[in-house]
């Protein structure tokens, strides 16, 4: 990365400043100069829109380009003042004609703009590198997303710094991303957990979130819930006779890793089956006159109970007399259905 690189990484050029700040604008290019140490040598500064900045400096008395600045083992007294000078200049510019960004490439402002959106997460950067930021849930403390910038060639053969972002995803949808473009394997993350998405396009914005969204959903807090099965439209008790894992409709504010209780309704009136939440958000169109589903979750079954445990007279000692839709789970009821 050169000097105009590593000073303008995290910057949006703004072209009106440009103008106000004495560039003058030549098709798509904008150009500035500046006389330093006596009028012996000249900066000429272009930039070409939308963020590329390329910096020359001449030596007027010999009529040349001076280009030692740009040796980083030239550390002579003149030298790092000829340095110093091209560093100031492109300073001031920066100060005053570009908008600060969290990150260096658009997509991964973009993202991050959708992240602060949907989420109220703003990246943090706990390295002395500032261009790696996390995204964290604050109730729990724990990461769902990871913007790098790094060598491509950490993820392929070809050398490009690019950014990626690491999520965590289902371990079997893992295996099926990686088969596409855009795609890796977690780079400086668990490579069973995590994934690596490039942040160059490849993908839509759209279809990054949907994952950003997943990856969010491992760090809540989970929830445990009450949600009653009628057999008379769903065939509750067979549907674990050659599966542990069904689908099933999917509720508001139910996430990855919440436990999910069903009641079964007349004629048992019980607690029968404890299972874990494993997908959410899976596109599911279904309507007949007794139900309407647009999205339906994956549960796994971790429990069975025998019907006449934990029945409808049991329930009402825990406060519960009807369940007609998903509710929480008294405390109480949870402690005893864990003994």
């Amino acid at each position: 990365m050169n000097i105009e690189q590593e000073l303008f990484k995290k910057s949006i050029i703004n072209p009106s400043k440009l103008i106000t700040y004495g560039f003058t604008k030549s098709n798509k290019e904008y150009h500035i100069s500046k006389n330093i140490l006596n009028n012996s040598f000249r900066i000429d500064i272009t930039i070409t829109l939308p963020n590329t900045i390329k910096g020359h400096i001449y030596d007027l008395d010999f009529n040349e380009e001076y280009t030692n600045f740009r040796v980083t083992n030239q550390v002579g007294e003149f030298v790092s003042k000829i340095r110093e000078e091209f560093t100031n200049f492109l300073l001031d510019i920066k100060n005053n004609c570009t908008d600060s960004t969290y990150f260096i490439t658009p997509q991964a402002n973009r993202i991050t703009s959708l992240i602060i959106k949907e989420f109220n997460d703003y990246p943090e950067f706990p390295w002395e590198d500032d261009t790696s930021g996390i995204f964290r849930n604050p109730t729990s403390q724990k990461w769902y997303g990871l913007i790098m910038y790094i060598d491509k060639n950490k993820l392929t053969k070809e050398h490009k710094m690019i950014e990626v972002l690491n999520l965590k995803l289902d371990e079997e949808e893992i295996k099926q991303l990686l088969k596409r473009k855009g795609f890796y394997k977690a780079y400086h993350m668990n490579k069973t957990k995590w994934i690596t998405i490039t942040l160059d396009d490849t993908l839509e914005d759209e279809e990054i979130m949907t994952y950003i969204k997943e990856s969010h959903s491992y760090t809540v807090k989970t929830k445990e819930w009450l949600i009653p099965a009628n057999p008379s439209y769903y065939d509750i008790i067979n549907a674990f006779n050659n599966t542990d894992t069904i689908k099933w409709k999917q509720s508001n504010n139910i996430n990855i890793g919440d436990i999910v209780y069903l009641y079964v309704t007349k004629p048992y009136q019980s607690i029968m089956y404890k299972c874990s939440v494993t997908k959410i958000n899976i596109p599911y169109k279904y309507e007949d006159s007794n139900l309407k589903m647009n999205k339906v979750m994956e549960i796994k079954l971790l429990n069975k109970y025998n019907p006449k445990e934990y029945n409808l007279d049991k329930l009402k000692e825990y406060g519960l007399t009807t369940i007609r839709g998903p509710r929480s789970m008294p405390s109480k009821l949870i402690k005893d259905l864990n003994k």
